[in-house]
Parts: structure tokens; C-alpha cells; sequence
């Protein structure tokens, strides 16, 4: 029965901490998440960064099927008879859904099936399954456990938290879910509305870039900002511009600071690379949205996935802009 204490709101909000019900223990939690998924891409990102590869395990969901209109059966994991590159079986209960892992914490459990999810393997209960929580739990949690390298690494400080919260609130409302307002639009008007505020927030992004000069986007520190952006944009070019029309513009060629910087993520941080998979995240969209795609036909661009290089001195480069609609 799930734990009274972690379990609100429909959802789970158990965090990591040493002097809580869930300490760090190596071993001891579990990370369900899907390759594809922008917000579980943050806990595995999260995950990378903080030296947490040895001590949290992983089970990775199929990019495709999901299910009904309302999510049923929900994601799959492969199988013998059924497999997927890069996906993996349920390491710990042998599930075939996701769904399963859920019905195991509450039986009566009517929410969404979703990833990432972490789970306590020595009291055998879901402990999260927030995104944001777990990102910004894990930049903390498991410090007293970690090695001085990845223990001091803080990308939430006390600092910079005021103007993280501020940005990362219309940066999350505009464009981590904007896309998916725009894309999943029922009607012209609705769609209409919902895609300029994407690429005002690419906009505002791009000239911040500027004023605080990179490589990150509050400068040279890399913080929780650029852990939330990444999965975001390293989706656009791939994926939102075709399939959720997310078209007024793209990263690679209208957006110079944006693409610099997120280059330099993919090809010069350790873990950016590593947690993308771009034929996950290509086959998941345009292969369970029957709605949207109802062929399952994917794309073939754009190729490359990603530009190589990386522009170290931004005064070279131009400060990108879209036109929005008045």
C-alpha cells in the first residue's frame, strides 16, 4: 500500500535524504525511465552528472507502443519475442507494463503510468515519480555518500535559486510542456495559440545566452536551467519542429547561441551524450501519437541529429531571433 508519507496529489513525493525514511544506500533504489521521455531524460541526466551510474540501476521502457487514448496498457518493456535496442526488461519484477511496477505500490492506483519512477528496493515501495523533485533531490540527497568530485557539484545554489526558480518557471510553462500544448492542439485556434509562446521562451533564452556569455545559460556555471533545457531542445530539431509543427523556426538555423550551446552539451559534457538516444526518442513520437501520425511513418531527418563542433568564442556568432505573429 503506498506509504502515506511519500503518496499526495497522485503522486509520489518520497525524496532522498540521511536522516529521512529514504537514505542513500548504493544499490538500494531502483530508476525506471523511457529514453524518449523529456522529463525522465532530467532524473537520468541528474543521475549521470552526480556519479549516481553505480548506485541507482536502471529498467528502460519501450519507445513504442503506449496504448489507448487514455494510456492503456501504458509503456511496455521488451521481451524475447519482442525486443527493442536499448530498452531493457524490468530488472527487478520482470513486468511486461510499466503499469505493473504501479500496481504493486497501490492496487488502486488511477493515475497515468508514468516514467521515471524510483523505487525502494529494501522496503519494496515507490519512493518518486516527479521529475523536477527527483532532479533537485538528487543534486543534494546522496551527498553524504559520494565522493568529494561529485559530492561538491551543486546545480541549484543558493545563489542563483531565485533567478533559477524565475526562469525555469516560464521556461517549463512555454516550452518543456509548450511543445506539447501546441502539438497536442485539438483544433487551428488552440494550436494557434499555444506555439508562440515556444518560440517567445526560445527567444528570451537565446538573448539570455548572450548577456551572460556561455557556454551555459546563466553563464560558466552549469545548473538545474540547463538539466531542464537539454531534453527539451535536443527533441526540437528531431522531433517538434515536424511532428508537434513546432516550425516557426529551428534550433540549428535559427537559433546560433542555442545550438552552440547545446552542442557543447551533447559533445563536451560527460552524461548529456550518454542519456540521448535518438531512435528512441524519434520512434516514440511519431509511433505512438496515432492521433497525430496515424501511418507511423518516421521521418527520416534531420541529419545529422545533432551538428558537431562547437564555437567557443560566442562574440562570433549572431544572436539568433524567430519573428512571432502579432
Amino acid at each position: 500500500m503506498a506509504s502515506a508519507s511519500t503518496f499526495k496529489d497522485g503522486a509520489w513525493h518520497g525524496l532522498i535524504q540521511s536522516d529521512g525514511q529514504f537514505p542513500p544506500e548504493k544499490a538500494r533504489y531502483h530508476l525506471y525511465i523511457g529514453l524518449f521521455c523529456p522529463f525522465a531524460h532530467r532524473a537520468n541526466l541528474i543521475r549521470h552528472l552526480k556519479g549516481l551510474t553505480d548506485l541507482v540501476d536502471i529498467s528502460i521502457v519501450k519507445p513504442y507502443p503506449k496504448g489507448d487514448d487514455k494510456g492503456w496498457p501504458g509503456w511496455q518493456f521488451p521481451t524475447a519475442d519482442d525486443p527493442y535496442e536499448g530498452a531493457t526488461a524490468d530488472q527487478l519484477f520482470g513486468s511486461k507494463y510499466m503499469h505493473e511496477v504501479y500496481f504493486k505500490e497501490k492496487k488502486d492506483y488511477e493515475g497515468r503510468y508514468s516514467v521515471p519512477v524510483v523505487w525502494d528496493k529494501k522496503t519494496n515501495q515507490l519512493v518518486n515519480n516527479e521529475s523536477l523533485e527527483i532532479l533537485r533531490n538528487w543534486n543534494a540527497g546522496w551527498n553524504s555518500i559520494l565522493p568529494e568530485e561529485y559530492a561538491k557539484l551543486d546545480f541549484y545554489p543558493e545563489k542563483l535559486r531565485k533567478e533559477i526558480d524565475g526562469i525555469g518557471q516560464w521556461m517549463q510553462a512555454d516550452l518543456n510542456t509548450g511543445v506539447y500544448k501546441a502539438g497536442f492542439a485539438p483544433d487551428q485556434a488552440t494550436y494557434d495559440k499555444n506555439v508562440v509562446p515556444v518560440f517567445r521562451a526560445l527567444n528570451r533564452l537565446e538573448e539570455l545566452l548572450s548577456k551572460n556569455g556561455g557556454p551555459y545559460v546563466l553563464g560558466s556555471e552549469l545548473t538545474e536551467l540547463d538539466i531542464r533545457l537539454y531534453p527539451t531542445l535536443i527533441r526540437f530539431d528531431t522531433v517538434y519542429v515536424q511532428h508537434f509543427k513546432c516550425n516557426l523556426g529551428t534550433i540549428r538555423h535559427d537559433y546560433p547561441l542555442l545550438n552552440e550551446w547545446m552542442k557543447n552539451l551533447y559533445w563536451n559534457v560527460p552524461g548529456f551524450k550518454e542519456s540521448t538516444d535518438f531512435r528512441h526518442i524519434k520512434e516514440n513520437y511519431t509511433k505512438s501519437h496515432g492521433d497525430i501520425n496515424p501511418k507511423a511513418i518516421t521521418p527520416m531527418g534531420p541529419i545529422p541529429d545533432i551538428e558537431q563542433g562547437f564555437e567557443k568564442d560566442w562574440s562570433k556568432l549572431r544572436v539568433g531571433k524567430v519573428a512571432l505573429p502579432e
